[in-house]
């Protein structure tokens, strides 16, 4: 039973505790066997028969839950790099859209990308994602829209989750946005989505859940609540994209229909808040895209003040969030949505696993937990968050191996 010693501070982040509570241990060490987490505590406080077990020694630094991103966009096609300079001339999203650009030209892109090129693509930001500390990972289609093309990105996140060291948890979101050959019969697509590919993705269970994004220039939170209905009786988990850019009742509707997770709420109003806190609704913030659009970002603090549990996420995409940097991605949220540092790691490991239904199996270290760990060059959580460099990642384990 390996025995990794010599921990300056160790977070458990235990899945029961106040978000604000990473559940810091110091001078610790942390035992596991095979796959699962068996002892951790004050390394003064080891159990006698494990000091006699091989020992790894921590190099007195910082030792957090493998780190869990619950919603990225990671098998696309190109990139959107001219985007970045005409949101900086003034352009917004919703301009940017509207003339051929956006999701639609991601569309364009996945569609004419094979199987092959998008399982090689996303692999390798996944071996970059690992590297900085990232053990599981949510993966949304969305970017087919057609039959072939939505379960061509699904079957890129089943093969990953087999082949890579990476867990992939894969989110069905063909309601991304309407695509361009149904934008005069937004029915036809609705019913496309309803009655074929939900029953279809379930059936292959090629997905856990379902997403769709409420939003003006996408779906109506009345068009919304029917693909959601549909996709629990397929079976799946609802998501919800709410509230990026504008107030639409995403929140709301989130709570209303049980779903584990609502995402975005920048502009969420105070009543949707208070349905989050009453529903157990996690909320996943996602700063990088506040970053990228120039937008305001998710009003974490009211959030949590409120009584809903808050992750953090990098909403990696090619558009609005063109960066996988889980570890920016906190310190973003400490610094720009008064998020404490024990609050926004516990958001990128037991609550971040809550909004994946994982949370009773990984995103803490504790007895019983998965052995996902990384080893962070900092001697505590605060110095990690507030030194920001390109990765403080210096080893990772998962599931009890070192990757």
């Amino acid at each position: 039973m390996p025995v990794l010693r010599n921990i300056s501070q160790l977070a458990t982040c235990p899945a029961d505790q106040p978000q604000g509570d990473a559940g810091l241990i110091g001078n610790a060490a942390l035992a596991w066997e095979d796959a699962t987490v068996q002892w951790v505590g004050r390394e003064q406080d080891l159990p006698e028969a494990w000091r006699r077990e091989p020992a790894i020694d921590g190099g007195g630094r910082l030792v957090v839950p493998g780190l869990v991103d619950c919603h990225t966009h990671l098998a696309f096609g190109g990139w959107r790099a001219d985007e970045f300079e005409l949101r900086i001339r003034g352009a917004s999203y919703q301009e940017i859209a509207a003339a051929g650009g956006g999701i639609s030209s991601t569309v364009e892109a996945t569609r004419a990308s094979s199987q092959d090129q998008l399982r090689a693509r996303a692999s390798a930001a996944l071996d970059e994602m690992l590297a900085l500390g990232v053990t599981t990972v949510e993966a949304k289609s969305g970017y087919g829209l057609d039959e072939a093309n939505e379960l061509k990105q699904l079957e890129v996140y089943r093969e990953l989750d087999t082949s890579h060291a990476v867990d992939i948890v894969p989110t069905f979101l063909g309601a991304h946005i309407i695509p361009p050959e149904y934008r005069d019969d937004r029915g036809r697509y609705l019913r496309l989505l309803c009655d074929d590919l939900l029953p279809l993705v379930a059936g292959r269970h090629l997905a856990r859940f379902c997403d769709v994004f409420v939003e003006e220039g996408a779906y109506t939170a009345h068009e919304a609540r029917t693909i959601l209905g549909r996709a629990r009786d397929c079976g799946l988990g609802l998501k919800v994209h709410a509230d990026q850019l504008s107030d639409g009742g995403g929140a709301a509707l989130a709570a209303e229909l049980g779903a584990v997770s609502a995402e975005h709420l920048e502009y969420a109003n105070t009543g949707g808040i208070e349905s989050l806190a009453r529903s157990g609704t996690v909320a996943v913030s996602l700063p990088l895209a506040s970053l990228y659009l120039n937008e305001r970002f998710m009003p974490a603090r009211t959030f949590l003040d409120s009584g809903v549990r808050v992750a953090v996420a990098t909403d990696f995409n090619p558009g609005s969030a063109p960066s996988y940097h889980l570890p920016l991605a906190l310190t973003l949220a400490c610094l720009k949505q008064s998020m404490s540092p024990q609050e926004a790691l516990n958001g990128a490991t037991t609550v971040a696993a809550r909004a994946l239904h994982l949370h009773e199996r990984i995103g803490s270290l504790l007895p019983g937990y998965a052995a996902d760990l990384a080893l962070i060059d900092a001697p505590s959580l605060n110095h990690w968050l507030y030194h920001f460099v390109p990765n403080a990642c210096l080893k990772v384990l998962k599931n009890g191996n070192w990757v």
